[in-house]
């Protein structure tokens, strides 16, 4: 077991040279935002912008969402014709994606992408329920990285939540074993495995971050830092603990909030990340 702290971050990214461009920074696409649900996909897609991605990429699900009034630097497109990331890239499928055909059918397609991709929330559903699409999930051979919840996790592995909870280094490595990808246990102390390699167990992050829209946040992160050129298990380290340390200064800036919304802590962590 290794603790993630300021101290123990296994890789940062470089500083940026003097004539460098967007296209030096890589691609983030985000699939979801089911209707009802496009919040989701937009702060993830937010979070992954503030901390650097040179393009980010929508792919909504509900076709009203054309343009974002908070960062219009947002490129959206309907789910299904999302185009080909350029390199380097991260895909995110799951935030907001719901249960229909269509998310069924554009998360089949994103998990034959050859480039890393991150699945959360329901694309981690879709996958608990469809034998097909778990398959699909363990023959890839390109980076891929799972960020559920517990109750997420109790659905991938077929158990109940309580059972994730009363021993959490067990279910990261039963989710490893599963999927064969790196893992990202959400939570209290979030666990991080990559296969072959030890548990990460965080230090940062606090109780006011228990609120809506925190694991959009974080799988916007970790696809930045992926984009960016750094390894899938550095960037989940890093990118799991980027997320709590926004945490707890956005916290120790609010003058005693008792509940941190999901947006402050996406615009804190550019700040965190620039003071790395």
């Amino acid at each position: 077991m290794r603790t993630i702290s300021r101290e123990t971050l296994p890789a940062h990214l470089t500083t940026r040279a003097t004539d460098c461009h967007k296209g030096d920074f890589g691609s983030v696409g985000i699939l979801g935002g089911a209707p009802g649900m496009a919040g989701a996909v937009l702060l993830a897609a937010r979070a992954a912008l503030y901390c650097g991605a040179g393009r980010v990429y929508v792919g909504a699900l509900d076709e009203r969402l054309a343009v974002d009034p908070v960062c219009p630097e947002l490129m959206i497109v309907p789910a299904e014709t999302l185009p080909a990331l350029p390199h380097p890239a991260c895909l995110i499928a799951g935030p907001g994606m719901g249960d229909s055909n269509a998310a069924r059918r554009v998360l089949a397609q994103a998990l034959q992408v050859e480039h890393a991709l991150l699945l959360d929330a329901d694309a981690l559903n879709l996958i608990a329920s469809d034998h097909e699409l778990l398959a699909m999930l363990q023959a890839r051979t390109a980076a891929t990285l799972l960020t559920p919840h517990p109750g997420e996790a109790a659905r991938l592995l077929g158990v109940s939540n309580s059972e994730i909870q009363s021993d959490r280094n067990a279910a990261i490595q039963r989710l490893v074993a599963l999927t064969g990808a790196t893992s990202v246990l959400k939570g209290h102390a979030t666990l991080i495995q990559h296969p072959g390699q030890p548990i990460w167990r965080n230090s940062s992050g606090n109780p006011a971050m228990a609120a809506p829209g925190m694991g959009d946040v974080l799988t916007g992160i970790i696809a930045a830092l992926i984009a960016q050129g750094m390894a899938v298990k550095h960037a989940a380290v890093l990118g799991v603990w980027l997320h709590g340390q926004a945490g707890d200064e956005a916290l120790a800036a609010s003058g005693g909030k008792r509940v941190l919304t999901a947006s402050e802590v996406s615009q804190q962590a550019r700040s965190v990340l620039a003071h790395l």
